[in-house]
Formats: C-alpha cells, sequence, structure tokens
C-alpha cells in the first residue's frame, strides 16, 4: 500500500460523506501523514472513485493492511487501528450534537435521524456490510407475523453469565466501567473491548436525568437505537421508566422505544447499566390488536386492552399523556408484588424478586401507546432454566433470555444455524447419511440437534434439498413461536385468560362488556 495515495482517499472519503470541513483539510491531512509515516503528501492523486463508496469496507481494508505492512499494529489489532483513523475522520462529538439539533430544528426530527445514521454507517461504526449478511425472514402464523433473523455478528450469551454481571465482586475498577458508558467515546479499546473513537452520542434528557443515544453496531432493525443513561446504575423499571420512555417519544416521535425487564433470564444482555432499546421498525407485537378490550376507573381517558400476543401484554392507550403514564406506571409497581400460584406466578422467593415488566412506548399521531410485557424470572427443578423461559426443548434453536426485542416478536438467532440448518436440511433430502448413533455422541457438531432431526427425518415425505430447507426452517418458525408462548406468564387457556383479567381488576382496570 502507498500511504500517501491512502491519505488523499480518505480525506476525499472524509469530505464527501463524513462532513470534513475544507478549513480543516490541511490539518487533518498532516495528522493522517504523520500517523502513517509520510512526510509529505502525494500530489495530483486521481482519488475520484472514492466519491462512488456506499461504505468504507475498501478503505477500511487498506488502512488495516497498511497498518501491518508498516508495523503500525500487531496483528490481531488491525480493526482496532482502522476504528482509530475513522474517528479522527468523523467530526467531533460537539460537531454532532449541534448537526443534529439544528437539523432537528430546522428540517425535522427524520432528517436529524437521517444525518445520523448515516455518520455511524459511513465511518463504519454500523458495519453495514457485515449486518446486511444477516439472515432475515418472516413467519405468518394466522393474524400475527413474526420476523426470525439469524445474526451473524455478536455471539451467543448465557443466562448465568449475564446474570453474573449484577452480582459481580468487587475487583479493581475497570475503565470504561462496561460497554454501554458514556465513556467508550473516543475510547482506543483492546482485544476484549471494541475500539470507540468512531461512536458519537446524542445527548438527552429523560425525566430530569442526563442520558445519550447511539445506534447499534448489530443494528437488529431499521435505525435501531439504544438510549442511556449517564450514570452506570443498574437496570431499574419502575414507574418513573414509563416517564422517561415517554420523553423520549417527545424528542423523538418516529421512534419506538422500550425498555427489558431489570431481571436475570427475562431481561437483556446487560443489566448492569440502564438502558433502553428504539428504532424507526414497528415490531410484529405492535401490528397485534386488542384480544380484550378493558376501562379504567380511576383513568377515564385511557384505553386498555389485553393484546391478542403470544406472551401477556397490557396496551393503554391516550392522548392525555399523564394519564397513560400513570396508568402504566401503576401496573409496572403492581406486578412487582403480585402473585398468582393457580398460574404459577410467584411474586418473590425470600428478599428475591421475580416478577418484572417491559414498557414500550410509541407515538400515534398526538397519542401515546404504552405496550407492558409481564415477565417472571422463577426457575423451577422441571425448568431450571426459567419456568417462563424457553423452555428445554427448544434450547438447539434458542437458549439465550427472551428479551425485549424478542418478546416483541422479532428473534435474533444464533449465527451458528446458518450452517447447522443447512447440514440438516441436506440429511432430510439424503445428501448426507442419517447417522442417530453418531448424532448422540456429544462432540458431534448438530448433537444440540438430534432431537429435532429424529423427529424431521420421521415426517419429512418430500426429495429434493429446497424441500427439506422449508421443512427445516418452517420447524424454526413454530420453535420461535412456541418460545413466546412459554415465556407467557398468563397463558391463553381459560384459567390463564381469568388471572389476567383478576390482576388487572387489582387496578380497577375492568372488561368493557
Amino acid at each position: 500500500m502507498d500511504g500517501k495515495y491512502l491519505v488523499e482517499k480518505l480525506i476525499a472519503y472524509a469530505e464527501e460523506f463524513l462532513h470534513l470541513k475544507k478549513l480543516d483539510v490541511v490539518y487533518t491531512r498532516n495528522l493522517l501523514l504523520r500517523e502513517f509515516g509520510c512526510k509529505e503528501p502525494m500530489e495530483g492523486a486521481d482519488v475520484s472513485a472514492v466519491k462512488t463508496m456506499r461504505v468504507p469496507d475498501e478503505l477500511v481494508a487498506e488502512t488495516e493492511r497498511y497498518a501491518l505492512e508498516n508495523h503500525l499494529c500487531e496483528e490481531g489489532e488491525e480493526n482496532l487501528y482502522s476504528t482509530y483513523i475513522m474517528g479522527i475522520l468523523t467530526p467531533k462529538p460537539s460537531e454532532v450534537n449541534e448537526a443534529f439539533f439544528r437539523l432537528r430544528k430546522e428540517e425535522g426530527i427524520k432528517a436529524a435521524c437521517a444525518y445520523f445514521y448515516d455518520l455511524c454507517i459511513k465511518n463504519n461504526y454500523i458495519q453495514k456490510t457485515a449486518v446486511d449478511r444477516n439472515l432475515k425472514w418472516e413467519y405468518k402464523d394466522g393474524d400475527n407475523i413474526l420476523e426470525i433473523t439469524i445474526n451473524l455478528s455478536k455471539p451467543e450469551k448465557d443466562n448465568k453469565e449475564i446474570a453474573k454481571l449484577l452480582v459481580k465482586k468487587a475487583e479493581k475498577p475497570k475503565y470504561p466501567k462496561c460497554l454501554l458508558c458514556k465513556e467508550n467515546e473516543g475510547f482506543e479499546g483492546s482485544l476484549s473491548h471494541p475500539a470507540r473513537e468512531n461512536i458519537r452520542t446524542i445527548t438527552l434528557d429523560l425525566a430530569g436525568e442526563e442520558w445519550f443515544v447511539q445506534y447499534s453496531p448489530y443494528a437488529y432493525y431499521d435505525e435501531h437505537c439504544i438510549a442511556i443513561s449517564r450514570q452506570h446504575v443498574p437496570m431499574n423499571v419502575n414507574a418513573k421508566t414509563v416517564e422517561k420512555l415517554a420523553d423520549f417519544v417527545d424528542v423523538f416521535p418516529n421512534y419506538m422505544i422500550g425498555s427489558n425487564a431489570s431481571l436475570p433470564i427475562v431481561g437483556g444482555s446487560i443489566l448492569n447499566h440502564e438502558h433502553f432499546q428504539g428504532g424507526g421498525h414497528i415490531m410484529p407485537m405492535h401490528k397485534s390488536h386488542i384480544a380484550v378490550k378493558m376501562k379504567s376507573a380511576k383513568y377515564p381517558d385511557v384505553k386498555v386492552g389485553i393484546v391478542d400476543w403470544y406472551n401477556s401484554v397490557v396496551r393503554v392507550q391516550s392522548a392525555n399523556r399523564a394519564q397513560a403514564v400513570a396508568l402504566a406506571g401503576e401496573i409496572v409497581e403492581a406486578w412487582k408484588d403480585y402473585s398468582d400460584e393457580e398460574n404459577d406466578i410467584v411474586a418473590r422467593t425470600g428478599d428475591t424478586p421475580h416478577n418484572a415488566s417491559s414498557p414500550i412506548v410509541r407515538k400515534i399521531g398526538e397519542e401515546y401507546s404504552v405496550d407492558l410485557i409481564l415477565r417472571n424470572n422463577r426457575t423451577s427443578e422441571e425448568y431450571p432454566d426459567g419456568i417462563f423461559h424457553a423452555h428445554p426443548e427448544h434450547h438447539n434453536i434458542k437458549k439465550e433470555g427472551i428479551g425485549l426485542i424478542e418478546a416483541m416478536g422479532l428473534f435474533i438467532l444464533p449465527g451458528r444455524l446458518k450452517k447447522q440448518l443447512s447440514m440438516i436440511a441436506e440429511i432430510l433430502c439424503g445428501k448426507e447419511k442419517y447417522d442417530e448413533a453418531a448424532l448422540n455422541d456429544s462432540e458431534n457438531y448438530l448433537y444440540v440437534h438430534r432431537d429435532m432431526i429424529k423427529k424431521l427425518k420421521a415426517s419429512f415425505k418430500g426429495k429434493t434439498y429446497e424441500e427439506a430447507h422449508a421443512a427445516v426452517i418452517d420447524y424454526v418458525n413454530k420453535t420461535c413461536k412456541d418460545i413466546l408462548d412459554n415465556t407467557a406468564v398468563f397463558k391463553k387457556d381459560e384459567k390463564g385468560m381469568k388471572g389476567f383479567r383478576r390482576f388487572l381488576a387489582r387496578l380497577d382496570i375492568t372488561e368493557v362488556k
């Protein structure tokens, strides 16, 4: 690689896509020349092709190759180095905030978000090419539709490892304390902590607290954003959480926003730092209608209903923000201490809480819509990973906790499934031999799928690989539906629906006859 030529390409890219101002070109060029060990720039370089780039992949690869060839980083640290270079080219946090709020005022929130989201793609914080490789499809189940993805960029996490974050013993203070902390902005990273020189965030006030917004590098859906507390404090869903979420949609009415439940098993993968997840995507749950219309005696301006969804969801809607937020907050707090042993719901074991909720807020015109997903993380001898978690027979497809996004019907399945499902299809159609004894060997790559393969082998009547693959996908689809059914604290049978009505009656919420 010619370092001088690479500098000119990077400068041209930054001018075209990263808002590098003309007054800053000479300064930035000299920074790059020093970084690359070059004494002078290249004159008259043809960099016109740079202007046609949709993503910076080519430049990132060239930067990493140059760094290795010239011993600017150790092997294995190429990504840390290229992130640092992209950080140099990205506007400073203050400039990004100034541009965002100026655009919001002059052109509206959608224009401001488009600017911010595009910046995060163009500076390689969101690695769009990698995200686009994720597999995606839909499953229509009656009136509902599930969205299913196989994520190829994020490793699986174990529920027990996630829980350890909340009870971790005191150790030498880490900087930054976690992957969500504000202190990641500009952080150089390490082999165990991603570099973040290219991350940018937008400051925000939620219910009188300092927060900030960034986009997710994994981008599970359109404009997947994360709102994060400025303070490193644990997740704690309470009545004030709903107020914070309502404040968010007042600033970002184009986005939905929700909080994971704040307990292991039913919460997200990071419970030691308060944060919400949102974005421009309409989730499958949001397309579902009300199964049972209800009303609140205390808040007459609010529409209430039990949602026709797999897990247990209460929907609260009103143009009266104060009433919608107040009622939703009361439901959140009431659920924490509610037990219904007939439906296996126990609020506490000693001092250990089991009930938690995931509130999600949207703004639909002038109306605030709050969905409250009721969760319980109790375990039993039969279900050691969670009574209301994916049951053991489904763990070959999904063992991780079913957090906010999946509870709303967008499944994020582990990357290992891409290869495994293809291998299973080959066994079904006869391209590969079915060897039951081999599959029962715990060292076999398909061991976790042995029961699934046996069932499919017995029922599959097709001949081609395409037919086999369709049968495998159908199995995955129905498994995802069954997992959501597992997470329902009030099942859809008569006993469960009676229990659901009993809980809401505690708050003077009754069915509309």
